[in-house]
């Protein structure tokens, strides 16, 4: 059986680590403060907001929360981000997506400074990634490499196909891993033997929205499978992007839905807004 890959313990371990570096730091005088922007009163979004509000409790920095109604011109949320950039007292900004469809989601981000993008979303962050300078990383990305790391699987040399090629998790992962000196296949909704292509994985990162896609003949014996997908079933019950009932069998590690890829998310989100401390 594949050893599991326990996300709330790994993140756990992140939030005490950082806890500690927040004590620190307030004894040299170092505040922290998140500012957290939600519009509109979407149930997953406020779920996100809530446990990013807990998790900055814990840690020891103040969370600032700015819940503004659906209708909410664009020009006011452009308006509340520019004021908290030019806050010194906030060190980082996270706007909850996805906006409101009469807001234009590339706009909002754009607009976050990019030295409080602690979501990693900036172009500004994402461009230091690919050429190899620091910035902020996407939280989920960097938090799969976290798991990786701590669960004891060796990346550098390794084959990593990523299923998915978005802005938040399949392009910054790709990258990632290819700073960690893996060897990167990124597949996507157009890619030829999709099957034949991840069975060749040592370590295979599934981000293709879409439940329990991935079967047992899309994985190599042995492989690490991360499931980056959520989805609740007809039974009420959630499930990833991975089949894990049949996948567990063949996989050398995997993650679980829930509890596996999610806590890191915002175990990784806490790392960030400390490291906008220590600047």
């Amino acid at each position: 059986m594949a050893q599991i890959i326990d996300g709330k313990k790994i993140s756990q371990e992140i939030k005490d680590e950082l806890k500690e570096a927040v004590a620190v730091l307030k004894e040299k005088g170092v505040e922290g403060a998140l500012a957290v922007i939600q519009v509109g009163a979407d149930p997953a979004s406020s779920v996100y907001v809530r446990n990013k509000k807990r998790a900055c409790e814990y840690i020891g920095i103040r969370s600032e929360s700015y819940e503004l109604p659906e209708g909410t011109s664009e020009e006011e949320l452009l308006s509340l981000i520019q004021k908290l950039n030019d806050d010194s007292n906030i060190n980082g900004i996270l706007c909850q997506l996805p906006v409101p469809a009469h807001m234009d989601e590339n706009k909002i981000i754009r607009a976050i400074a990019p030295g409080k993008d602690v979501d990693g979303f900036h172009t500004q962050n994402v461009g230091a990634l690919v050429v190899g300078q620091s910035g902020f990383v996407s939280c989920t990305p960097a938090g799969i490499i976290q798991l990786l790391k701590r669960s004891g699987i060796d990346i550098a040399g390794k084959h990593c196909v990523v299923v998915g090629r978005s802005n938040i998790v399949g392009k910054p992962m790709a990258l990632l891993m290819l700073k960690e000196n893996a060897t990167v296949t990124v597949c996507h909704s157009k890619t030829a033997d999709l099957k034949g292509i991840c069975r060749e994985a040592d370590i295979l990162i599934v981000a293709i929205g879409k439940p329990k896609f991935i079967t047992a003949e899309y994985v190599k014996e042995g492989a690490a499978v991360i499931d980056v997908g959520i989805h609740r079933q007809e039974n009420g019950k959630l499930c990833g992007d991975v089949d894990f009932d049949a996948v567990e069998t063949i996989a050398g590690a995997i993650t679980p839905v829930p509890g596996g890829v999610g806590p890191m998310t915002i175990a990784m989100l806490m790392n960030n807004c400390v490291e906008v401390m220590t600047r």
